[in-house]
């Protein structure tokens, strides 16, 4: 079974929303045989990314930067992963009050160095979430499911 692994950090009702959304798009009954993992990003360790076949990162963005918490889980898994998931496809969503491009650019420059595949553009949302932003953040919890079962099929037997 693939295996979709969601870490976050969810400091505020926002990303609690968000979370939700995206956990609802990757749970859909339109996606079949992909477990979906949710960590927060203190708890999430190397062993989960490990066994993960996608990756959905989310946080605030905090005085222009992601949360200490999505750091904390960067620097724990790093070294440990850096070899063994080249190519893992990844997606995030940000939530900020002024701003997330800085939150984003630290993300995916980390991502890069891992890397790791950005399957679908960010999810940035700053002030009021709207409709539209949930059904973004469904939409990227669904195909970012599809693109664990896509890599889990393509990945040779008992890898």
């Amino acid at each position: 079974m693939a295996r979709l692994l969601i870490v976050h950090h969810t400091a505020s009702p926002s990303t609690q929303a968000m979370l939700e959304a995206v956990l609802d798009g990757a749970r859909t009954d339109e996606v079949e045989g992909v477990e979906v993992v949710t960590r927060a990003a203190l708890a999430a360790t190397a062993v989960d990314v490990l066994a993960a076949d996608a990756v959905v990162l989310g946080t605030p963005a905090n005085i222009g930067y992601m949360s200490g918490a999505l750091k904390h889980f960067f620097d724990t898994v790093y070294y440990p992963c850096l070899s063994e998931t080249a190519g893992l496809p990844y997606a995030l969503y940000v939530h900020g009050n002024n701003d997330t491009a800085g939150a984003v650019r630290a993300v995916e420059s980390i991502a890069k160095g891992l890397s790791w595949h950005r399957h679908r553009p960010p999810v940035t949302v700053v002030g009021d979430l709207s409709r539209a932003d949930r059904e973004a953040c469904w939409e990227l919890g669904a195909v970012t499911a599809l693109a664990a079962a896509e890599r889990a099929a393509d990945a040779p037997d008992g890898a």
